[in-house]
């Protein structure tokens, strides 16, 4: 597990579902407590924001407009207007080093991106990644990439980083009383749905932007990154998708029932599927009466019920809803077993 940098922003919460326990009480006790280590990572903001300019100076401008996770004052190129002349062409060839090399590869699925994101953030503490100042500092990662953060490094921190490094914390500050007040009744009752156990520790970096969805979960080691200006990220929808995200470490065994019944009835495997059961599940936990994991029950449920960006239709798996609906909330009751209910799911699709 990383370190917590001493300069860096990174705020722990051990959510244990009683207090007082004891060390050998809390190895014992069902559920573990989750713990999120929220970090405002200054080389991983910088990162993802070279990466949506050079996605917008590759000319895929429209496309990105229309992006749900994109914050409204950043759907065009940044103005540079004020910087000096030197300032301007050191940031447009660090963004043009991001439009011809790094923005059309996906954040997650793309294993070159997780791996830079990971190692960024072990370095957000850095002066810069050549190792310049420091040997421990030496990154590893791709060189050019290295040249052009550590190019971009001082104008973003002079003009962007400032902003967005508060709203970075002002996020982490407004989901610390959601997570104290539900936070390990839910991962305990996600834990328990998806048959694995929650994971002890979970890295999440917060950033401005995070990619076209807004959010993405890593699992080697278990890494969040969660965009803190998008709308359908913010109090009890960012509570909720704080936790969708983070329900890809315990739900592996849902994704293999679902590839496993595929493979026997010789189909191929839904597009989205599994996100949506995850999806669905998170909201549907977060929405039950008396579960203990409301951190603020008719909030949430209010949220549940209007169109915030984050439900099903609003992502595009709205189809699956009527199928959740009658064949996997028999399961979430209670009712039948996880295999049954996804062997209904995939017969009905």
């Amino acid at each position: 597990m990383r370190a917590l940098p001493a300069a860096a922003l990174s705020a722990s919460f051990l959510l244990f579902a009683s207090t007082g326990v004891r060390a050998q009480e809390a190895e014992n006790a069902s559920p573990p407590a989750p713990v999120f280590e929220f970090h405002s990572g200054f080389w991983v903001n910088l990162h993802h924001f070279l990466y949506l300019q050079g996605r917008i100076r590759q000319g895929s401008l429209a496309g990105v407009r229309a992006e749900v996770g994109i914050p409204s004052p950043y759907r065009a190129l940044a103005s540079t207007e004020g910087l000096t002349a030197e300032q301007q062409h050191a940031w447009r060839a660090a963004v043009e080093v991001y439009a011809q090399s790094w923005s059309s590869r996906d954040l997650l699925l793309n294993n070159q991106m997780v791996l830079i994101n990971d190692r960024l953030a072990e370095l957000e503490d850095c002066p810069d990644l050549a190792g310049k100042n420091a040997a421990q500092c030496t990154s590893g990662i791709v060189p050019d990439l290295v040249a052009a953060l550590d190019q971009a490094a001082p104008i973003y921190r002079q003009r962007w980083w400032p902003e967005q490094d508060r709203s970075n914390r002002a996020w982490i500050a407004a989901m610390t009383p959601l997570l104290r007040n539900g936070g390990a009744e839910l991962a305990g009752g996600l834990a328990e749905i998806y048959q694995s156990r929650w994971p002890l520790r979970i890295h999440v970096d917060v950033v401005y932007y995070a990619g076209p969805q807004g959010a993405y979960a890593s699992l080697a080691p278990h890494h969040l990154t969660i965009a803190t200006a998008l709308s359908r990220n913010q109090n009890t929808t960012g509570f909720e998708t704080l936790f969708y995200e983070s329900s890809r470490t315990v739900g592996g065994a849902v994704e293999q029932a679902i590839e496993r019944e595929c493979r026997r009835l010789q189909k191929p495997i839904p597009r989205d599927l599994w996100n949506a059961v995850l999806l669905y599940t998170t909201r549907d936990r977060i929405g039950r009466p008396g579960s203990g994991a409301q951190p603020r029950a008719d909030a949430v449920s209010r949220s549940l019920q209007r169109g915030n960006g984050n439900n099903l239709r609003d992502r595009g798996w709205g189809d699956y809803q009527p199928l959740l609906e009658q064949y996997w909330q028999p399961y979430l009751d209670g009712r039948i077993e996880m295999d049954t209910a996804v062997a209904h799911l995939i017969n009905a699709i």
